[in-house]
């Protein structure tokens, strides 16, 4: 197997992009609740946010020259990979407590780790993100890791 991660971009593991700050709406809850077609009661009135609805909230809103052509920003915490074309790799969250409107949360987000490994077409490139959301008194609200594959 070719050695596609040099040094120069495996010293990029353990990088941290700055915090990002947002506050949870009732608006926000119920267009995300909507928009992911909730049935619960305290999702669609906003009481409570569905699973999953923090992916987005912390997304960066960026013109349209700066997403890559598959619709998502480009994510500067992972330098530039010799291969381009992304996959999804795994997701898994771990919820500590709910999140609710009024909540003001904080996302620090690692770039944990970066392999290669031989697929049946040829290299690929596995990087894994570890996002950690808490609220603004620093209780945990939850823990991520995000793997993506490039092609």
């Amino acid at each position: 197997m070719s050695a596609l991660l040099t040094p120069e971009l495996l010293a990029h593991i353990g990088r941290e992009a700055p915090p990002k700050t947002e506050l949870v709406t009732r608006r926000d809850i119920r267009k995300y609740s909507i928009a992911t077609d909730q049935r619960l009661r305290k999702y669609l009135d906003g009481d409570e946010a569905p699973p999953m609805f923090h992916l987005s909230l912390f997304w960066d809103v960026v013109e349209r020259d700066q997403l890559t052509p598959d619709g998502v920003w480009i994510d500067t915490l992972v330098p530039k990979l010799p291969l381009e074309r992304a996959m999804a790799g795994g997701l898994k969250i771990d919820y500590h407590r709910a999140i609710h409107p009024g909540d003001v949360l904080v996302a620090t987000r690692v770039l944990a780790a970066m392999y290669e490994k031989e697929g049946a077409q040829g290299p690929l490139i596995f990087y894994e993100i570890d996002t950690e959301v808490k609220t603004e008194g620093g209780d945990p609200v939850l823990t991520e890791k995000t793997t993506r594959i490039m092609r």
